[in-house]
């Protein structure tokens, strides 16, 4: 992972809280296997590489999870489970059916990649952030914003080093922009002592 949330023009490479939910509202418009698909991504944080190598017995609903092989982190078989809502654990155990061995979602990652990336132009999502990765970053943002310890959020996401992980603790949130609201009370009610208007 580089070391910016951003990208050589300054844009950002995560999606913001109400572009992941116009995503997955989008994504329910295919098929049930990529809404699905999409939804998993969405949720989880996970890469799609680890996601379509995922089969039934990665489904864990007693413990309400997704097992995940981390796959970026060669040489060794690592495992990790993400907790996971009721309602996607339900839909993958539909999506599974009688299957015991193979992988939930058969087709290539260049197909995945193209239509997560067609749910998310559907979506309106700006061109910068149509990128599947956007998602797995619009995940750990979204995790940090809402209070997830650094080390848990390590954990689900796969990485090896916490270094990575602390990335996302650089965003911009609610806290630090209400912080700056209090900077602009004075440019809204003056300016260079004459009252203006907003």
């Amino acid at each position: 992972m580089s070391e910016s949330l951003f990208d050589t023009y300054g844009a950002r490479k995560y999606i913001v809280p109400r572009e992941r939910a116009a995503f997955v509202i989008a994504a329910f418009q295919a098929e049930a296997d990529i809404a699905v698909f999409c939804l998993t991504l969405a949720i989880t944080g996970a890469r799609i590489s680890e996601v379509l190598a995922l089969g039934p017995a990665a489904i864990d609903v007693g413990d309400e999870g997704i097992v995940f092989q981390t796959l970026k982190q060669r040489g060794k078989k690592r495992f990790r489970i993400v907790p996971a809502p009721v309602f996607l654990l339900d839909r993958l155990v539909k999506l599974a059916g009688d299957r015991t061995k193979d992988r939930l979602w058969p087709f290539c990652r260049t197909y995945a990649w193209g239509r997560v990336k067609s749910a998310m132009h559907a979506a309106g999502i700006g061109d910068h952030q149509c990128k599947p990765k956007a998602l797995r970053h619009g995940f750990a943002v979204d995790a940090v914003l809402n209070g997830v310890p650094l080390n848990i959020l390590q954990r689900w996401m796969g990485h090896a080093r916490l270094e990575t992980t602390a990335i996302y603790a650089s965003v911009l949130g609610e806290e630090e922009r209400s912080l700056a609201r209090r900077t602009w009370q004075t440019y809204e009610k003056t300016a260079f002592g004459r009252r203006i208007e907003l």
